[in-house]
């Protein structure tokens, strides 16, 4: 087998693996929206959270899969060109996403939970 046949399948183990990511992200909330029965708007936002972490994850792992195809298995301009478009686009959904889930940019989060962090340590003294 050659190595561009090899990563192909590598490039394809990938993608099958992030859509079994989301498949299985979006079935385990469906399982739970349902078992709660309630029709309140904090159940379907703690849907929206807990269906958007494995859509985020599965987009990155897709992310991963077209690059491994690209450079190790259709090396062009044109496909180089279309990993740019596609990798820009699952970015900016998967920060769109993110902020979704945890209601701020990751840079204030971070600086949220150091503040929180700070607080801590302060109180106890």
């Amino acid at each position: 087998m050659r190595l561009e046949e090899v990563m192909e399948i590598v490039a394809k183990v990938f993608e099958i693996v992030g859509v079994g990511i989301i498949v299985v992200g979006a079935l385990h909330t469906m399982l739970g929206f349902f078992r709660r029965q309630v029709t309140t708007s904090s159940v379907y936002e703690e849907a929206r959270r807990s269906f958007g972490r494995p859509l985020i994850l599965g987009l990155e792992v897709l992310v991963a899969a077209d690059i491994i195809q690209t450079i190790t298995v259709d090396l062009s301009l044109e496909s180089v060109a279309t990993l740019g478009i596609l990798v820009l686009v699952r970015v900016v959904l998967s920060f769109s996403l993110d902020i979704e889930v945890d209601g701020m940019p990751p840079w204030r989060r971070a600086q949220f939970e150091a503040a929180g962090n700070q607080s801590e340590t302060g109180s106890g003294s």
